[in-house]
């Protein structure tokens, strides 16, 4: 079998989620997209969540980040409830880097990037030497030095979600969650993208956890991986989940199938 990321040195764990289930509220009605979800990931480590389209994965994370409540079961921040975070105070714990357009697309890379820094500036977005410092070096990590003054509605969507990861980056948070970070990218650009988030969260001790299409990529490059299956949601080491044939029953039988050996999906011909 080929070899698969490496597991790192547990640590303490930096975001918990117990007995989770996820969905929509509206009135009395009660719609469950995904439940029996349980994971506990440590700081310093890359974090996929894969599954078939529909499954809940958006969903997950949008609960995780706040944006929409959890149904049921209980989600743990750096050993707090997510639900006694106050919004300014959950912003320097959590950062998030969602699908939707951005809606500020006409500044250039450096006020974009400094926006990351709004939960620590005073109320007229004053920046201090340090704010600089971690604005300037989030866009040293991802690459973008030269882009510095560009328009954002001028860069590829390559460069541009390298902007928003570097925006997520000078919030300086423990925790960095993303939706779907490699859409509408090359295939070039879907391993620049990931290893990119490898590189940060090994390097800069972040906990990062993302949702992605790229099962095979993620199985290359991530510490854990949450598999949303509607079953058990299996959560562990890549070359774990493989040996205990979690991908396996991924998706429905006769078009495609998963292959242990090699770490990836393959199309019946």
């Amino acid at each position: 079998m080929m070899n698969f990321a490496t597991t790192n040195t547990e640590k303490a764990p930096a975001l918990i989620a117990e007995d989770l289930c996820v969905g929509y509220m509206q009135g009395r009605e009660t719609t469950r997209v995904a439940q029996d979800i349980r994971f506990k990931i440590s700081k310093g480590q890359l974090v996929a969540i894969v599954g078939v389209n529909g499954i809940g994965k958006s969903t997950l994370l949008r609960t995780l980040a706040k944006i929409q409540p959890a149904i049921s079961g209980r989600i743990l921040m750096n050993g707090k409830s997510l639900d006694v975070f106050r919004e300014g105070e959950l912003a320097q714990v959590v950062s998030v880097v969602l699908t939707e357009p951005v809606p500020t697309r006409n500044l250039r890379v450096a006020e974009l990037v400094s926006l990351g820094r709004q939960p620590y500036t005073n109320w007229i977005g004053r920046m201090a030497p340090e704010d600089l410092r971690k604005v300037t070096g989030s866009i040293e990590t991802v690459g973008l030095s030269r882009l510095w003054s560009e328009k954002c509605h001028e860069l590829s969507d390559g460069q541009l979600q390298k902007v928003m990861i570097a925006r997520a980056l000078a919030q300086d948070t423990d925790i960095m969650l993303l939706d779907e970070p490699t859409t509408h990218l090359d295939l070039y650009h879907k391993v620049q993208i990931l290893k990119l988030l490898q590189r940060i969260a090994h390097e800069s001790n972040k906990c990062i956890l993302f949702t992605t299409h790229e099962i095979d990529m993620a199985i290359q490059l991530c510490d854990r991986i949450l598999l949303l299956d509607n079953r058990e949601n299996p959560f562990g080491d890549p070359c774990q989940l493989i040996e205990d044939k979690r991908f396996e029953n991924l998706f429905p039988p006769g078009m495609v199938h998963f292959d242990p050996e090699t770490g990836t999906f393959r199309i019946h011909k």
